[in-house]
């Protein structure tokens, strides 16, 4: 039986499943045709070049974090399902989220999840500058979460590890802490458990006074004193002066 026509993207599809297993060096043209049982020509046909390809593929990963839809009854939780969905996201695509990175399009990629954001802190009372700090905060914390996470996979076998390092002694006489510690993390739930902690804190300003929690001590930094500087203009001799 005859191979369906191809279409542009079955080849986008493909292009961008070799890129997630094996990174974007590792991209040609001849090999996406082999995957696809197809002749070279008709790739370039259908999308152009190896850059072109690559940039087709950057634009489809910048409009597929455009569909993150939140989920939830109240502000605080449909936040956090934005931040897993997120999450996953980059998960997901590390090499795709890379190249997004190095062709200056990772605000761009970030704004439909912040504009996410947005809605849910204005459903929760928040407006100007508190608002923003949420939605940074959040954006942050997710980021910051999946390098930690992408760290821990490709770091070196630790010696000695977590399970040699943590005994009672060391967690202060608590075994059942040392227990914890020593084995794996549950990346999900500690995930989840954070960005909760972080939303609540952030949303607990919307019922304040002032739209600031009553034990919120956060400090203006000092400015640095403005440093003197010595009269150094010359000094007019008085008449018959010495």
């Amino acid at each position: 039986m005859a191979r369906a026509a191809l279409t542009r993207d079955e080849v986008l599809d493909a292009a961008a499943d070799l890129v997630r297993r094996h990174g974007p060096e590792l991209l040609t043209m001849r090999g996406l045709a082999a995957r696809l049982g197809t002749a070279v020509t008709s790739i370039y046909w259908h999308v152009g070049n190896r850059e072109s390809l690559l940039d087709a593929l950057v634009e489809r990963t910048v409009s597929d974090l455009g569909e993150i839809r939140p989920s939830g009854r109240t502000p605080a939780q449909r936040i956090v399902s934005v931040a897993r969905a997120l999450r996953r996201q980059l998960l997901d695509r590390p090499h795709l989220i890379a190249m997004v990175h190095e062709r200056g399009l990772t605000e761009r990629m970030f704004l439909p999840a912040q504009q996410s954001l947005v809605r849910e802190a204005h459903a929760a009372g928040l407006r100007g500058a508190r608002a923003a700090d949420l939605v940074r905060a959040v954006q942050f914390q997710v980021v910051g979460h999946v390098l930690v996470e992408r760290n821990r996979e490709r770091a070196p076998a630790q010696h000695p590890g977590e399970q040699e390092l943590w005994d009672a002694a060391s967690a202060g006489d608590d075994p059942a802490l040392a227990q914890a510690l020593a084995g794996p993390p549950d990346l999900e739930r500690l995930f989840v458990t954070s960005v909760e902690a972080l939303t609540r804190s952030l949303l607990a300003s919307a019922d304040a006074p002032g739209g600031r929690p009553a034990d919120d001590r956060r400090t203006e930094v000092p400015k640095a004193p403005r440093a003197s500087i010595p009269d150094r203009r010359p000094t007019r001799r008085r008449p018959g002066g010495r």
